[in-house]
């Protein structure tokens, strides 16, 4: 039986990423955007709130989850890239997905805010170089995080939730 929390299966951190690796996770990021514009595009509200499982957040929750969580993710980078081992600052994610404009706000904004995110990021990501990818943060519970991994994390956190909107749509046969 398929999981639907993880339709692409839970995030492995890897050991090590070669350039090429790197790359193909840059452009997971790049087509983010793009890839949540399609998953979402026709649904009405009626469908934007509903959850992609039981007990779980609504496809718009989702969306704007996915915007909050990258422009985290985007600053994390900036932060690692300009302090010697900053300490991140968490979120609550389960509470930003609870307030109002998480709950009723129209998706193309989130839509478009990750795709104006990812469009930095994405300048940042393939303007560095070499010795920038071991350059860390500190998380307060994973402890001392690679920007290396951090970008895979971020790819696969992408492609995680538009997977669960995809999964919805198809579940409910919304074309």
């Amino acid at each position: 039986m398929e999981d639907l929390r993880y339709p692409v299966g839970e995030f492995l951190p890897p050991s090590a990423l070669d350039a090429r690796e790197r790359a193909n996770h840059i452009e997971q990021i790049e087509r983010t955007p793009e890839r949540l514009r399609a998953a979402v595009s026709g649904l009405d509200a009626r469908q934007l709130d509903t959850p992609y499982r039981e007990g779980g957040w609504t496809a718009r929750q989702v969306v704007h989850h996915l915007a909050d969580s990258h422009m985290n993710g985007y600053i994390r980078f900036r932060l690692a890239l300009t302090e010697d081992l900053p300490t991140i600052r968490l979120y609550m994610e389960e509470r930003w997905a609870e307030l109002a404009d998480a709950r009723t706000a129209p998706v193309e904004l989130s839509v478009d805010l990750l795709g104006a995110v990812h469009g930095r990021w994405v300048l940042l990501l393939t303007a560095l170089r070499d010795e920038d990818w071991a350059r860390s943060v500190r998380h307060p519970e994973l402890g001392i995080q690679s920007l290396a991994v951090t970008l895979a994390k971020y790819s696969w956190h992408g492609r995680h939730h538009v997977a669960h909107i995809e999964g919805l749509r198809k579940r409910k046969g919304w074309s």
